[in-house]
């Protein structure tokens, strides 16, 4: 799902698949946001990102949060309101459509 800036972006970096994959099913149940993408950052990073309204993305987000921290370690989250549309070009690098 490609992210062209009108949406608010929402991201969670895990240690590990597993609290990524459970994070993403809690966000995605959570609110209504879609899954922009994942990526594999490296020594078990993992981010996934996700879009819709600014407040379904918090949610998300929060649910996300605890999800992850659940079962692994959570590094680090954030959320953007409407970020600028080239930030779209970044994160749709591993955009899941492609895959």
């Amino acid at each position: 799902m490609r992210y062209y800036g009108e949406e608010a972006l929402g991201l969670i970096e895990t240690i590990g698949m597993v609290p990524a994959l459970e994070a993403t099913d809690k966000m995605l149940k959570a609110a209504n946001v879609e899954l922009v993408a994942y990526e594999n950052i490296g020594s078990t990073l993992v981010s996934v990102m996700i879009k819709g309204d600014i407040a379904a993305v918090k949610g998300a987000i929060e649910a996300g949060c605890e999800a992850a921290k659940a079962v692994g370690k959570l590094t680090a989250h954030n959320y953007m309101p409407r970020p600028i549309k080239a930030v779209g070009d970044i994160v749709s690098i591993y955009d899941i459509d492609k895959f």
